[in-house]
């Protein structure tokens, strides 16, 4: 199952330096082992904002919602979903294959 997600992240004002370059930098690790396991197939920064499009392939919303909830940055998004199917005029059948 594919999911297009919108993350928009929000760290609180008073958050130290410190606190917030930990959390950035697990974020990136975290991040970076979905995509080596193929759950993660993409990310794209939005330009201008601390955010991002993301697309999941994973088998059920449980497994989705369990792969943003394992993102340190999690307590401080905002996440809105779209799952996606097969366009008729695609070119190809399995795009992220």
């Amino acid at each position: 199952m594919l999911f297009l997600a919108r993350m928009d992240v929000t760290f609180p004002a008073d958050m130290d330096a410190q606190t917030r370059a930990d959390i950035q930098a697990r974020e990136k690790e975290y991040s970076g082992d979905l995509q080596r396991r193929g759950i993660m197939k993409g990310i794209w920064r939005i330009v201008g904002e601390y955010a991002n499009h993301s697309i999941y392939d994973v088998e059920s919303n449980d497994q989705l919602h369990d792969v943003f909830a394992g993102f340190p940055m999690f307590p401080y998004m905002q996440i809105r979903v779209t799952p996606l199917a097969q366009h008729p005029n695609a070119t190809t059948d399995d795009f992220f294959g």
